[in-house]
């Protein structure tokens, strides 16, 4: 009997050694935070990121990344004109409290193109915000698609609507199931960005 168990479990155990690093996968989740509240003195607004997690495939090297794109310097003068914007990571505690929308797997070719597109938000040429035009939508949207989804229109104000929306033209991705069928979601009024903390 103990031999018997000894022939199955040696094979098994070697396949799972070999096979091991192709269970390695990077895993994006685009979230929406729902915001209109105040915490530790600061007032949260509505706004969508991104999270990747996992290990990725070629090295074995852990990923927990999360980032959002917002204004550098949030307030009332943003109704009116542009003004810097700046890739920022939220806490563990905010993404805690954000709705996911999406999840896929993605290839680590994928997540490295989509760390550079996040880096290039973050730099002189891409860190442009315009509240109505360039805001936290518009940077999970460009990831989103360089993840291989479809997105819901865009330029959009409600980081929620809109990520129900892309959810709905991507079934495969979406993580609520009551999500069937969406429409883009309308303008709205504005929200104030607000940076992580």
């Amino acid at each position: 009997m103990v031999r018997r168990l000894w022939r199955c479990l040696v094979p098994a155990l070697v396949l799972v050694l070999v096979a091991g690093p192709a269970w390695a996968a990077v895993t994006l989740t685009f979230y929406a935070h729902p915001g209109a509240r105040v915490r530790d003195g600061y007032l949260l607004f509505p706004h969508a990121y991104v999270h990747a997690s996992g290990t990725l495939d070629a090295t074995g090297e852990a990923v927990d990344w999360s980032a959002g794109f917002t204004a550098r310097n949030p307030g009332p003068q943003l109704l009116f004109a542009r003004g810097r914007g700046e890739v920022a990571s939220p806490d563990a505690r905010y993404v805690g409290e954000g709705v996911p929308y999406l999840r896929l797997t993605v290839t680590d070719d994928a997540y490295r193109a989509i760390r550079a597109r996040a880096d290039w938000w973050g730099g002189e040429e891409g860190s442009v915000y315009d509240l109505r035009r360039r805001n936290c939508i518009t940077f999970v949207a460009d990831l989103a698609r360089l993840a291989g989804l479809e997105t819901a229109r865009e330029p959009s104000m409600k980081p929620g609507g809109f990520l129900e929306a892309t959810a709905a033209l991507n079934p495969e991705a979406a993580i609520r199931t009551d999500i069937v069928q969406a429409s883009p979601p309308q303008a709205s009024a504005p929200h104030m960005p607000r940076a992580f903390r």
